[in-house]
């Protein structure tokens, strides 16, 4: 009886240990939890220019969902990145204003934890969620929706006014610049903290056995490499390092003028299908094996491959819970959509 108690005593002492060891060598490889203290969180998301609050963040949000901020009154921002499915919108390429599909067949990223990232966009031309936001609304084949015909819509309907001096102080101004931080402020509240968080930030419990293998092999193949941080993603990075991307040819997209490209987000990965900047992969196990030989030049087995995608499936984050807006009203003055 005293050996079978020192037994599961030795055995439980030393599954603590591996686990401890497995949240130190995630965090030297530069994993970061999202934290679960309020006040840390808000240190890490907040704009200190632009302060959250609850009037930004509800009139964030309605502008998000508003299909009146593009030309033919039909696309949002929640039809690209669709908060109900992942941040993203599960189809290979962005489908924007009269049908067109991205000229660069570019996948939509999720907008789930974008605050996170430090660069925007496929390219990473800015880091700044309040330009990401304003770049899909005048983009031809996205939203294209002229700044100065968003203004002039916004400001034709009363209600929106009335909130935009709610939020900003009755003297605001209400132009391109701030319905574009209204809706950046919305952004920076998407975060999904997730079980890997608790895990990273010692709950050894958090993760089962078969996630906490799978991230040991994440950690061992070397794809922190490019996956890190608190996103795990959202930097820029050089791609193909070892082998041509089996689908390079679908678009023209080469990355910056460096050839950099930013590394998408692996929370909620299970989610966001198709994989890839132009979203060229539907299952997420086929992904992972085509970066180990893209960019790690590695085989990784299929074995390996669904032992990896049960730790990603440990990314899956809880959403910020909130309601469907009902949006103000147009009126006889609001510009009337146009669909050339």
């Amino acid at each position: 009886m005293k050996l079978a108690l020192s037994l599961s005593i030795l055995l439980g002492a030393s599954s603590l240990f591996a686990s401890q060891s497995l949240i130190t060598k995630a965090k030297n490889a530069g994993l970061e939890a999202i934290p679960t203290d309020k006040s840390a969180l808000m240190k890490l998301i907040d704009d200190p220019k632009d302060p959250i609050t609850d009037a930004k963040v509800e009139l964030g949000k309605k502008l998000y969902f508003d299909p009146r901020l593009s030309r033919s009154n039909l696309i949002s921002c929640n039809t690209c990145h669709n908060l109900a499915l992942g941040g993203a919108d599960g189809v290979p390429a962005a489908i924007g204003h009269g049908w067109t599909a991205n000229p660069f067949h570019l996948n939509s990223p999720t907008v789930y934890n974008s605050v996170f990232f430090k660069a925007q966009f496929w390219d990473g031309r800015s880091p700044h969620l309040q330009d990401q936001a304003a770049g899909p609304i005048q983009a031809a084949p996205e939203m294209a929706a002229p700044p100065a015909l968003i203004v002039e819509r916004i400001n034709s309907i009363p209600a929106y006014v009335e909130e935009f001096k709610t939020a900003y102080g009755k003297d605001v101004k209400v132009d391109f610049d701030k319905i574009t931080s209204a809706i950046a402020t919305f952004e920076r509240v998407l975060v999904t903290p997730s079980k890997f968080d608790k895990f990273l930030e010692g709950d050894e419990n958090a993760l089962n056995k078969a996630e906490k293998e799978g991230l040991d092999l994440f950690l061992g193949k070397g794809c922190t490499a490019c996956h890190t941080g608190i996103a795990l993603g959202g930097t820029m990075q050089p791609f193909q390092i070892a082998n041509q991307y089996k689908f390079i040819s679908v678009g023209d997209f080469k990355g910056d003028e460096n050839g950099m490209v930013k590394t998408p987000s692996l929370r909620n990965i299970t989610e966001t299908a198709p994989y890839f900047h132009n979203g060229q992969f539907w299952a997420l196990s086929d992904a992972v094996k085509e970066m180990g030989s893209v960019q790690l030049g590695i085989n990784i087995s299929d074995d390996d491959a669904s032992k990896i995608v049960t730790f990603l499936g440990a990314l899956k984050g809880d959403k910020p819970a909130f309601t469907y807006p009902q949006l103000p009203e147009s009126t006889n003055k609001t510009p009337k959509p146009s669909f050339d």
